[in-house]
């Protein structure tokens, strides 16, 4: 392990020990406050083009197993940590942290400040920055980042190539994957769900000729308004089937349903976010990660509801379609890593299929089951 620099956009620079790849790497910087569950996090598609910053100090401590993965290849194009662990001691540990980021070509930064990096994206939002050798010109590294263009397609080099079904004798559900987690496949498989995996760009046509009784969007990286296609998707099949959308999806649900979505000065991303269910009057603890939200005020033009809100910063977590079975949460219900006090939303969207399916048998129209 050598010495390495992590310059953000801005020229603030942090010197520190490489570990993992030692290539050169350009992504947005954010942070995530968790203590535990970074090979979740190194495994989740959402944090495609990101350089995450790990708040807790010592990382790498349990090492790295087979079980834990949220997809077989990783997209994160970094990762930053106060302490890296190189003796891992777990009794289902496989491999080092860095054994794994170089396997996968992901360089770190260890030995740094993270407390005083994650106080710079709190106060200035998140950043652009750049990994380099710390003989390279300051100057020409900043102006590297800047004419290195924002990635658009995060979504598209995450998501599957081509259709694929995971077979089960119980309701037929079509995953959309926009950057899928195998915890959502995990959860549904758990319920016998016979699950038909599409790609981002599957056409509404092609969607619905497959006679799901359900459709799930699930979560992925970047702006929801870099894919059109998937809105344009989910009004034309809003109508005929129950939707359930998970972070990317919620976002994608909302724009479909003529509300509106900004990019939030620097996200929320760990598994203690506090949520208020408004309809139940409860709160739960969830796993985040997610850098867009909705926007409340865009909500009253449209047919959708408030179901539940963040309490740390009263952001959208939940909406609902007022007539149609529609809804969406922006956390992460099947957790992973995280507490699994949400993952009833699974029982949830299951139930509003059987209402729909019943409504539908005895003539009725569809009407939102409160979730």
């Amino acid at each position: 392990m050598g010495k390495r620099q992590l310059v953000l956009e801005d020229g603030t620079t942090f010197t520190g020990t490489g570990f993992g790849s030692m290539e050169q790497s350009i992504g947005e910087v954010v942070f995530n406050t968790g203590m535990t569950g970074y090979q979740e996090i190194l495994s989740d598609p959402s944090y495609c083009g990101q350089i995450v910053t790990m708040t807790y100090p010592l990382i790498g401590n349990y090492g790295i197993n087979r079980d834990d993965f949220e997809t077989i290849t990783p997209s994160i194009h970094g990762l930053i940590v106060k302490e890296v662990c190189d003796t891992p001691s777990n009794f289902r540990n496989e491999e080092s942290l860095d054994s794994y980021l170089k396997a996968n070509n992901i360089p770190g930064i260890a030995g740094i400040d993270t407390r005083k990096l994650t106080k710079i994206i709190r106060k200035h939002g998140t950043m652009r920055a750049m990994f380099t050798s710390t003989d390279q010109v300051l100057e020409e590294s900043v102006l590297t980042i800047e004419q290195t263009q924002v990635m658009k397609d995060q979504v598209e080099s995450v998501s599957t190539i081509k259709p694929y079904v995971v077979p089960g004798r119980g309701y037929r559900i079509v995953l959309v994957d926009f950057g899928m987690k195998h915890g959502i496949l995990r959860e549904l498989t758990k319920r016998y769900c016979h699950v038909t995996v599409v790609p981002y760009h599957y056409s509404a046509e092609n969607i619905l000729r497959l006679k799901p009784d359900g459709v799930m969007l699930t979560n992925g990286p970047g702006d929801p308004k870099d894919v059109p296609e998937a809105i344009e998707m989910i009004t034309s099949i809003i109508d005929s089937v129950p939707v359930f959308g998970i972070c990317l999806g919620h976002q994608l649900l909302a724009l479909a349903c003529g509300a509106d979505t900004e990019k939030m000065k620097f996200g929320h991303r760990g598994s203690n976010h506090p949520v208020k269910d408004l309809l139940e009057n409860k709160t739960y603890i969830t796993s985040q990660n997610h850098g867009y939200a909705v926007r409340l005020d865009s909500l009253s033009n449209t047919k959708l509801e408030l179901t539940q809100i963040a309490l740390n910063d009263h952001t959208v977590e939940g909406i609902q379609h007022s007539i149609l079975p529609a809804f969406s949460v922006q956390y992460h219900p099947e957790s992973s890593p995280g507490p699994e006090d949400t993952n009833h939303l699974f029982d949830e969207f299951l139930s509003k299929i059987k209402s729909h399916q019943t409504n539908i048998k005895e003539g009725t129209s569809c009407q939102s089951v409160k979730i």
